[in-house]
């Protein structure tokens, strides 16, 4: 039986993270071929605490925690890549639950050569149990949300662009190298881009599922995407050709509103388009959601998808040009990503 080493980027992640251990511990691989290494970036929650525990309460999976001193994610992984000693890496979140098969499938997937990293799909669940979480789940799974991010979808199996939490042999970390730990968000994408540079394949297999907690708040969420957009710019400067029309729309509607608010000052009929633009983009997105409503029987959904999806939009088309207005930047200047 392959070895496989499951690492894991942590800060502040007292609420998941016991459901995420507890969901590696249940999985259908055996206990006695895993290792679990969490890089943790200081938390300054209960997170290294409930670790503890469990590693008392369940002494037959292996647990360790190593520190991660830049608390980046793609510093922590790389810190836990160190650590480990699989000959399969498997790359888990701390806000996640794998599904009981994920292992198991994972490492089938590699073995039979589907891709050079194999991934799944997200089942996107509230963040917490009030009615903004659930609006915002169901945002973080809608097609005007993510356009075709298949993970967040339904999808059909096959080759991709990117999956989340992939499965690697070690190998291709050698040949590829590591997560780049000058991109604080989009490090997945970019490695991603770099195997299939190389001749390597990215497979996304439906049967491989997780959970992913959704932000809770929509000033979370509005934090994220604006980092997913800030470093998206950094990363495309490198890999224009990475560019997907899905990630142009945003930042192109940010500056269409920026451009007509001025406008709006000095002529009237800017002012009247402005006005046309944000009702016709309400219209989509409150259209578009009406089959959300009507399948979770919440009508409400209708109305607070719309404002979570244009939270997202708004902050990631914001994120994108505030990168390119200060690009390169320096690195004291740029955006915590402690957050994934």
């Amino acid at each position: 039986m392959t070895f496989v080493s499951i690492i894991i980027p942590c800060y502040n992640e007292q609420a998941t993270i016991r459901l995420l251990l507890d969901a590696i511990y249940h999985q259908t691989y055996p206990r006695s071929d895993m290792e679990v290494i969490i890089a943790d970036g200081f938390s300054t929650d209960q997170t290294r605490q409930e670790i503890a525990k469990f590693q008392d309460a369940y002494p037959a999976l292996a647990v360790r925690i190593v520190d991660n001193h830049k608390r980046t994610i793609p510093s922590g992984l790389n810190r836990a890549l160190e650590a480990s000693r699989g000959d399969i890496i498997i790359r888990l979140d701390a806000h996640s639950t794998p599904a009981l098969t994920y292992v198991e499938r994972c490492v089938s997937g590699l073995q039979t050569g589907l891709g050079e990293n194999v991934g799944g799909v997200w089942d996107i669940q509230p963040g917490s149990h009030r009615w903004i979480s659930v609006v915002i789940a169901a945002a973080a799974a809608h097609p005007l949300g993510v356009g075709d991010a298949l993970y967040r979808l339904n999808s059909q199996p096959g080759e991709v662009d990117t999956v989340p939490f992939g499965a690697y042999r070690r190998e291709t970390f050698e040949r590829v190298g590591r997560w780049d730990e000058n991109l604080l968000t989009n490090e997945d994408y970019e490695l991603n881009t770099r195997i299939r540079q190389s001749g390597g394949k990215i497979w996304l297999d439906p049967a491989i599922r997780s959970i992913y907690f959704a932000r809770p708040t929509l000033s979370a969420l509005a934090r994220q995407y604006w980092r997913y957009g800030f470093w998206k710019w950094r990363m495309l400067r490198r890999y224009p050709k990475t560019l997907r029309p899905r990630q142009a729309l945003p930042p192109l509607f940010v500056l269409s509103l920026i451009i007509l608010a001025v406008l709006s000052f000095f002529c009237t009929q800017a002012a009247w388009v402005l006005l046309l633009e944000i009702c016709l983009y309400l219209a989509i997105l409150i259209a578009g959601s009406i089959s959300t409503a009507r399948q979770r029987g919440d009508w409400r959904l209708a109305f607070g998808v719309p404002l979570a999806i244009a939270t997202m939009h708004i902050s990631w088309g914001s994120g994108f040009l505030a990168s390119m207005l200060t690009s390169p930047g320096q690195r004291s200047d740029l955006p915590s990503a402690k957050e994934n």
